[in-house]
């Protein structure tokens, strides 16, 4: 069995066909659904890039390896997927995003088909200001005209378009043995901005739009992330600016569509299809926007796994699962006998309780999140909770927190996480990466991957 893993960035499964969206022109998305399982109730393990991946690659918490932040390091000697799967024989390949940072830019995969399109440096690391701002911010500009919209090209398209052409040369050449090819793209990861082509593709179309009080009950962690992004400089309630947003993002989960179709053709009958996301986005609910909360636009993936053989075609899952179950999941699939410990179960026996975790970047205290059942419990340690009915009450509007005990969600949390002990951690880690930061931007050392392309054996010699 080959498997062949498809990863968008910040795709919102509520604005994709399978999962109820009437808008989206999601052609092979919805072909991938009727073949395959979709999961209803699947979540990242952190609501940001590179801590996501790193989780995905382990299937470990995030927080296990120190990885809290975009400018974060995976150790070298966390073992992968990769790692299990190149011992159970197959060849293992990356073609396009998956943030790592640090000298090890392949953390298993024994080939990598392209360079990353985030740096490899500890560029990002998220340090503060005097004033205890944190320095990299201000991202609601690009979520608003004129920063969204039509575009001749962009260098994020050009990143996916040799990302797919390298993905599609695998599938069209394969080993001579099973393989593992993870097709990981950046969008519809912001910029919004779209071809005239993609963009026409909605035109005249009844787009729908958030609905936000002008009053909303704001969480420490919403206040600390609407700071940070700056939420305040732009208007996104108003139904021009969310228009538009809303346009372009569909057009850019159409362009993925698109990707995934020509990959899912591409590849033999023999694999295993999986496609999903790191995470989601807000996109202006609840006037918010980016990542970095748990309120189900950001903490929620889509998530629908296709087998060979087409079992259980066309069903859903509603049992909460993990964006950490992939790596258990697939190694059950194809029989991989090594493995140690993982936090993250299967698939197949789903445990219906899922976690998420999030710390350092843009927050000031460590945050979590378990669901189970229909129940969602928020715990930001020292500065509130909330807890939600998502069968009542889906829009996630009622906090529950002051009327319902919540001792057992938080107990179930402080069981699994030390959140002191994170905090601590957290903050020594910022300032030893800031200091490398520092001297590293003094040198000619760069990490950032180049593939190996021998030109002198490619073509006609």
């Amino acid at each position: 069995m080959n498997v062949l893993l498809v990863m968008a960035d910040q795709l919102v499964p509520f604005m994709t066909g399978p999962y109820g969206d009437r808008v989206a022109q999601t052609p092979n998305m919805d072909a991938l659904a009727s073949d395959g399982v979709r999961y209803d109730a699947a979540y990242t393990p952190y609501p940001l890039c590179s801590p996501a991946r790193a989780a995905f690659m382990t299937g470990n918490y995030a927080s296990r390896y120190g990885c809290y932040d975009n400018a974060s390091l995976l150790p070298a000697d966390a073992p992968t997927i990769a790692h299990y799967l190149t011992l159970a024989g197959y060849e293992t390949a990356l073609s396009g995003k998956m943030h790592f940072v640090g000298p090890d830019q392949l953390h298993g995969f024994a080939r990598r088909l392209t360079t990353d399109v985030y740096p490899a440096a500890m560029d990002w690391v998220p340090t503060q200001d005097a004033e205890g701002r944190f320095v990299r911010g201000g991202h609601a500009r690009s979520y608003v005209p004129p920063r969204v919209g039509v575009v001749e090209w962009t260098k994020f398209l050009a990143y996916d378009e040799e990302t797919h052409f390298r993905a599609l040369e695998y599938l069209r050449t394969p080993p001579d043995r099973p393989f593992f090819l993870v097709a990981s793209y950046h969008h519809p990861h912001d910029p919004f901005q779209v071809t005239q082509e993609l963009w026409d593709l909605y035109d005249g179309v009844d787009i729908p739009l958030p609905d936000t009080p002008t009053e909303v009950e704001c969480s420490a962690m919403d206040v600390w992330a609407n700071e940070a992004h700056e939420t305040d400089q732009v208007d996104l309630r108003d139904p021009d600016n969310l228009r538009a947003l809303r346009r372009a993002y569909y057009g850019l989960v159409t362009y993925i569509d698109r990707k995934l179709g020509e990959l899912v053709a591409a590849a033999p009958d023999d694999t295993l299809v999986i496609l999903t996301s790191d995470h989601g986005d807000m996109l202006a609910e609840r006037a918010m926007v980016q990542k970095r909360c748990f309120y189900e636009w950001s903490a929620r993936i889509p998530l629908i796994v296709r087998h060979p053989d087409r079992r259980a075609a066309g069903t859903s899952v509603d049992t909460p699962v993990s964006l950490l179950d992939l790596p258990a999941t697939i190694l059950d699939l194809v029989g991989a006998p090594e493995r140690l410990p993982m936090d993250g179960g299967s698939l197949l026996e789903p445990s219906g309780v899922v976690y998420s975790e999030y710390h350092v970047e843009k927050v000031r205290a460590p945050c979590f999140m378990v669901r189970r059942g229909d129940r969602k419990y928020v715990y930001v340690h020292e500065h509130g909770e909330q807890l939600f009915d998502l069968a009542n009450d889906p829009g996630e509007w009622t906090n529950l927190a002051g009327t319902t005990d919540t001792k057992e969600y938080r107990d179930l949390i402080l069981e699994k996480f030390d959140p002191d002990a994170i905090a601590a951690d957290g903050a020594e880690s910022v300032r030893r990466r800031e200091l490398i930061a520092r001297a590293t931007a003094l040198t000619p050392v760069r990490w950032d991957y180049t593939p190996p392309f021998d030109a002198t054996k490619q073509y006609v010699r």
